[in-house]
């Protein structure tokens, strides 16, 4: 996966932003992975939606917990069972992305790195060197923004995972830009 990674929730899109387009126009800022939450929706919208999203040509599309045949794989939540084909895995710790690299996944996400607007209260950040060493690709989550995004990349993550500074942007495919240029 490309160095940053998108994590959608449309309800933090401005009013009257579209979650496609969104995702389309960071796409065309250079985007290449997304990991699809959207867990509310009744499947077959989510199917649709992540089917739309794998149509986009160079996008790699991740359904988050739900494994959907148009995704290229599978997020798993911390504690969620394995399931068969490609699959990363949510974790809180050093321990738990040894454990996803022992049960197969292929990336982690591990959070939180920074105190996160999405997740108010949740945290404390984890302590930078939890990042250094480990086992699987892992992408640092949680309050990243381009200003931060650096430093993770340098405290040993992969990579950075994204949803509310880029969902809730003005101008969303700025952000997202602006993550790809400091972190190229």
């Amino acid at each position: 996966m490309s160095p940053v990674v998108l994590l959608t929730d449309r309800a933090q899109l401005r009013l009257g932003r579209c979650l496609l387009r969104t995702v389309r126009e960071c796409v065309d800022a250079g985007l290449e992975s997304v990991v699809v939450r959207e867990h509310d929706l009744e499947q077959p919208q989510r199917a649709a939606l992540v089917a739309s999203l794998a149509g986009l040509p160079g996008l790699t599309v991740i359904s988050s917990r739900i494994p959907t045949p148009a995704a290229h794989g599978t997020h798993l939540a911390a504690d969620q069972p394995t399931v068969a084909g490609r699959f990363g895995r949510s974790c809180h710790d050093r321990a738990a992305v040894t454990r996803a690299a022992a049960e197969g996944a292929r990336w982690a996400t591990l959070s939180p790195y920074s105190l996160s607007a999405s997740k108010p209260g949740y945290g404390p950040p984890l302590p930078v060197g939890a990042y250094a060493d480990l086992p699987l690709p892992t992408f640092a989550l949680g309050g990243i923004t381009p200003g931060n995004a650096v430093a993770a990349v340098g405290a040993g993550a992969c990579g950075v995972a994204v949803m509310g500074e880029v969902m809730r942007a003005e101008e969303p495919a700025r952000v997202v830009e602006a993550l790809l240029r400091v972190l190229g």
